[in-house]
């Protein structure tokens, strides 16, 4: 059957309809991949929320009214009520003998130059540039000081114990946890106490991550077996549970669980033009260049290794953070360090 010739008029009726299907579909399909996106993002922000918030049957303990919180951090402040909640028997049985001399153990990290900072595109400003860093040796805490570690502390020194600390007792099960809710101020007046001081910020770096240039203590890829961060777990935990994740010379817990106060003042680097730089740690950590608390109180403090809530990012060994040396918060830490070998150093 011979078909007729298509007109010309009825060629652009075609030509319109195949034109408005295609569009249609590109429409649909536009929609569609906008809809399964908006769908993830729902998703995501529900399994953050999940991460981020508390079982319902919790609520009671998590709602505060009005001024609450403040009338709280003034009682904690002011310590008035406070009863010591450990006799020293009861703070040696808070951990085996075994765990204590762990805990106690300090680090040697050699002298030698290594390369502290970064020149990576994505990094943040702060973190660059990279240069060479000369350091004498100096000792640095295997592991963050723990809450049984802290607990000695507030007992011989009548201080206050961090506000979470219900009654002035360590959260159960939580003795060889990482302290935490712990100002820089805090973190300093523990180091004193226990004839320590706070790592100066190029010996935190070069414990972390040795002497070739690596981004965490493992090596230049990111391993989330090795660390606790980005609410994978939604809490700190024991410093020795990723013993994996340790660094070149074997301190632990250098990412991730918990971000630590270092000495130094939160102030851009220098830029070395290649050339080596020396460093020696002061010979008193604790004497300020101002001499004036009030202008301290304005200066912010570096921070390191990242915590439980960080971006897996923030824990790269170069990273620096930072915060009011008088804040604490739940995720704030600290480890000692100390220019020569201290007294029952077993490492």
């Amino acid at each position: 059957m011979e078909r007729k010739p298509v007109s010309v008029k009825e060629k652009k009726r075609r030509k319109r309809f195949a034109m408005a299907v295609f569009v249609t579909c590109i429409a649909a399909a536009m929609i569609g991949g906008s809809l399964h996106v908006m769908e993830l993002g729902s998703m995501r922000m529900d399994e953050m929320r999940g991460k981020v918030s508390y079982d319902i049957s919790e609520v009671e303990q998590h709602i505060r009214a009005a001024g609450e919180d403040i009338r709280i951090q003034e009682k904690h402040e002011a310590r008035r009520g406070e009863k010591q909640a450990y006799s020293e028997a009861a703070l040696k049985d808070l951990l085996a003998p075994d765990v204590w001399q762990e805990l106690n153990k300090m680090v040697h990290i050699p002298a030698g130059t290594f390369e502290m900072g970064t020149n990576a595109i994505r990094s943040n400003e702060a973190d660059r540039p990279a240069r060479s860093i000369h350091t004498d040796d100096f000792w640095i805490d295997k592991y963050p000081v723990t809450n049984a570690e802290y607990a000695r502390f507030v007992f011989q020194k009548n201080y206050r114990p961090p506000l979470n600390w219900l009654e002035g007792k360590i959260p159960t099960a939580t003795e060889d946890h990482p302290v935490a809710l712990v100002s820089w101020y805090n973190a300093k007046d523990y180091c004193a106490w226990a004839g320590k001081r706070l790592p100066e910020e190029v010996e935190w770096e070069k414990a972390a991550r040795g002497t070739d240039a690596r981004r965490w203590p493992w090596g230049n890829q990111m391993d989330v077996s090795r660390l606790n961060t980005y609410y994978q777990i939604g809490r700190a935990t024991s410093v020795r549970e990723f013993e994996h994740g340790a660094s070149p010379y074997g301190v632990m817990d250098m990412a991730g669980n918990i971000s630590e106060w270092v000495f130094d003042a939160y102030k851009p680097y220098a830029d070395a033009n290649g050339k080596t730089i020396s460093f020696k740690a002061r010979e008193n950590q604790f004497t300020e260049d101002t001499g004036s608390e009030n202008v301290e109180r304005s200066v912010y403090r570096v921070m390191r290794g990242g915590s439980w809530k960080s971006d897996p990012f923030s824990t790269e060994s170069y990273h620096r953070n930072y915060s009011l040396p008088n804040m604490a918060s739940d995720f704030y830490g600290f480890r000692c360090a100390s220019t020569k070998k201290p007294k029952g150093a077993t490492e």
